[in-house]
């Protein structure tokens, strides 16, 4: 079973003062929760691992929309170092996928394709990069889509995962993070499309960080 590092519930994280916030986000904003060095240092491992299992052939990384798209360039930047200096060297290439539920009475998924058709991940080998897994639904709903090509292999890996009671058990093949069912905003994790803008560093290097929203419940 995959493992990530854990974050206890009753980790509380960082207090908000002791790092640079955008003034706009002051008042929304409870605690730090995770600080962008850890999340860096995690992602580094976590592509050691990926090559490990994965760099023996031509490579499709495969970008979950929105909120994916740092942790995609962190872990990529990552592997593209491994390629350079490592044993194991192979092709990567990079394509998109948007992912919309829609849940009424009966939740059923609805995925729409940014990029290539699914069809040139025929024979590949597949590294789905995501932020944050919930319930797995809809993880298990793109999964299927991505099986009816024929890949010659599918890896998932997510910057987070959330311990819900919900959660019907999937795990994916790489956790960065196991959160408490905390709302996190930050590193590209929004909330109504605000929150993305949260990853920056000032003069003084402060650490770019993943926040805790109290403006919303998850």
């Amino acid at each position: 079973m995959a493992l990530g590092l854990q974050i206890k519930d009753e980790d509380s994280g960082y207090n908000k003062n002791l790092f640079c916030i955008p003034k706009h986000y002051e008042e929304d904003l409870e605690r730090v929760f995770i600080p962008r060095g850890l999340i860096l240092d995690r992602t580094e491992r976590l592509a050691r691992d990926i090559m490990q299992d994965m760099g023996n052939h031509h490579i499709v990384a495969l970008c979950v929309l929105k909120g994916g798209y740092r942790f995609f360039a962190d872990l990529l930047d990552h592997i593209k170092a491994l390629n350079q200096n490592g044993d194991k060297s192979v092709p990567i290439t990079v394509d998109f996928v948007r992912i919309k539920s829609y849940c009424k009475d009966t939740c059923t998924e609805k995925i729409s394709i940014v990029g290539e058709e699914l069809s040139t991940l025929n024979g590949k080998n597949v590294l789905v990069v995501e932020d944050i897994i919930k319930t797995g639904r809809t993880m298990k709903a793109l999964l299927s889509k991505l099986k009816d090509n024929e890949p010659k292999m599918v890896k998932v890996v997510s910057l987070l995962i959330k311990r819900i009671y919900r959660s019907p058990g999937y795990r994916p093949d790489y956790i960065g993070f196991e959160i408490p069912d905390k709302f996190v905003v930050g590193y590209a994790l929004d909330y109504n499309e605000y929150f993305r803008d949260l990853n920056v560093s000032t003069q003084k290097g402060a650490l770019t960080v993943m926040y805790v929203s109290v403006s919303t419940d998850n």
